[in-house]
């Protein structure tokens, strides 16, 4: 089973920048990563996500135009660049793989992920 371990959180202020990465233990053609953020007292959130197979990225309304999604496949890393951020964008990010395309799209639910990393914190004050 594919091991994922997230980096690059920290705290900004509102119209900053940061790179999340998620590093994988392997290489599975076949997978969706994704990647979630759940703030305190809230359900954990899909963000973004990639087919690994064909690239083919998907987001949500809430960060779509601010963030991008992408892979490095020599890496085994997944990124997610976040730019613009608003304080509203604070939250424990956490990059997950699903077990097929089927489940990459602008709303991944939480359920459809079997694989999930430790998080990584992100703070955005205004």
């Amino acid at each position: 089973q594919v091991q994922l371990v997230e980096s690059g959180g920290g705290s900004v202020q509102a119209g900053g920048s940061l790179r999340l990465s998620c590093a994988a233990s392997k290489y599975t053609s076949s997978y969706c990563m994704g990647w979630f953020r759940q703030a305190p007292g809230k359900e954990r959130e899909g963000v973004a996500s990639i087919y690994r197979g064909g690239g083919t990225t998907y987001y949500a309304d809430s960060v779509k135009g601010r963030f991008t999604i992408s892979q490095d496949n020599a890496k085994n890393t997944l990124y997610l660049q976040m730019n613009s951020l608003k304080p509203e964008d604070t939250a424990m990010y956490y990059c997950a793989a699903g077990p097929s395309w089927r489940v990459c799209s602008s709303s991944i639910r939480a359920r459809d992920f079997g694989v999930w990393g430790q998080g990584t914190q992100v703070t955005v004050s205004s």
